[in-house]
């Protein structure tokens, strides 16, 4: 027998207890802070609400982890862009897929 409700899901991830704030810190300190600030707002928010109809912290962790791994992974996207990598021969899936129907 689980400990556990069958209905909570496991969190494997819990963020330290300032970890949105630092991460609000750190977007607004990224020259894309015109864009992600609001995003991220927007996203934590929804999380939010959600917390407090489900009683559950997850969608809040996860939006938080999400954020921090689009932080992290930023330079490299950044040295991507700037090698001048050709990705003219990009396919686009969505396109494709609509050209099925």
């Amino acid at each position: 027998m689980s400990a556990q409700p069958d209905h909570a899901p496991v969190t494997t991830y819990a963020p330290a207890p300032g970890a949105p704030a630092e991460l609000l810190a750190q977007l607004r300190a990224d020259k894309r802070a015109d864009t992600w600030v609001p995003a991220f707002e927007r996203a934590y928010a929804a999380a939010l609400e959600e917390s407090l109809r489900t009683f559950s912290l997850t969608g809040l962790y996860e939006v938080v982890q999400e954020w921090q791994g689009l932080i992290a992974s930023a330079p490299a996207v950044d040295a991507f862009v700037a090698s001048g990598y050709d990705d003219s021969d990009f396919i686009d899936m969505a396109e494709l897929r609509g050209r099925r129907r």
